[in-house]
């Protein structure tokens, strides 16, 4: 199957929501943010992102199930009526046709559980939350899921530049299965080709980590660069984009240090990433050397963190991890 259909409407979908980010941004919204009961940040973007990537895909694909991150019950409550009503403007700003049952309806179209048969959406409408807010790297991140196993990814970067990690502009990646991994400026149509680093010798990487420790050890990394002789000082960026600049050739390799024991990974918090990477090249496992399994509902519960690099540094960042951890 080559997903051509899957890929084209997955692509508009991105755009939309990358879009509605970046008018929420410029709004420079007070009172656009509110906390759910884990504690973590959602915004106007967040929903409104989810609404319109939600409805795009029904349009086409009715028939797909939604495995989001966000539904409608914030929104719901008479308290949070500013955030709705600012939610509803910026997606119509998108989607002028959409009225407030539509937008709900489609807030909770991602209320699916996944799973290792069918076919699914995976989203994140804003991977990087507290990154979006300060003005850093966010990504919108969705992907396709047949049989537990992800065939198509699309990843939105608006604030992460096109050709370095210096400049304008926003790159939005695609991999689909069998095909490899492709940039584009989110604003245009033309597409290339992208392939992981060539680097084989660990003192020559670029590592990247979570901007958040608590996402991930800053301790342990900083063990397993000093191990493997590392010359520069590890990138901290939120987000999928991390899997993004891995694709592309920028950053060499990306760990996910568990802080807590008993933490599990969101699929949607790495599926359209982790094809990205494979696709140009690289390899992701976990801490085990283990591939990632998308086939347990909505969380990696089988896996244990994450190593995404190009295929020849993976033994030997594997073997440091392990050392470092104790594995």
């Amino acid at each position: 199957m080559t997903y051509e259909l899957e890929r084209l409407v997955a692509v508009e979908a991105v755009i939309k929501a990358c879009k509605l980010c970046r008018a929420v941004q410029a709004a420079h919204l007070a009172g656009g943010v509110i906390d759910k009961e884990d504690k973590s940040p959602v915004t106007v973007a967040d929903f409104g992102a989810q609404a319109l990537v939600s409805d795009h895909l029904a349009a086409t694909f009715p028939h797909d199930l939604l495995v989001g991150e966000e539904d409608s019950s914030l929104l719901r409550k008479p308290e949070n009526a500013r955030l709705k009503e600012t939610v509803m403007k910026h997606v119509r700003l998108i989607s002028s046709r959409l009225k407030d049952k539509d937008i709900f309806a489609a807030l909770d179209r991602g209320n699916a559980e996944g799973g290792s048969k069918g076919r699914f959406w995976a989203l994140d409408p804003i991977d990087g939350t507290k990154g979006f807010l300060r003005g850093d790297q966010y990504a919108v991140a969705l992907a396709l899921i047949e049989d537990g196993r992800v065939r198509l990814g699309v990843l939105g970067c608006p604030s992460l530049p096109l050709l370095s990690l210096q400049g304008q502009g926003g790159s939005l990646f695609v991999g689909v299965r069998g095909q490899g991994s492709a940039i584009r400026d989110i604003d245009r149509d033309e597409e290339r080709k992208i392939t992981v680093a060539d680097i084989a010798n660990p003192s020559e990487a670029l590592f990247c980590e979570s901007f958040e420790s608590a996402h991930s050890s800053h301790d342990d990394m900083g063990e397993i660069v000093k191990l493997l002789k590392v010359g520069r000082p590890p990138l901290r960026m939120d987000s999928q984009a991390k899997y993004g600049i891995l694709a592309r050739g920028d950053g060499t390799v990306y760990l996910r240090l568990p802080t807590k024991k008993a933490y599990v990974e969101k699929i949607w918090d790495h599926a359209a990433g982790c094809i990205l990477v494979e696709e140009a090249g690289g390899k992701v496992t976990d801490l085990a050397g283990a591939p990632l399994d998308f086939s347990h509902g909505k969380t990696l519960v089988k896996n244990k963190g994450v190593i995404a690099t190009n295929s020849k540094l993976h033994e030997v960042v594997l073997s440091a991890v392990q050392r470092t951890l104790q594995i």
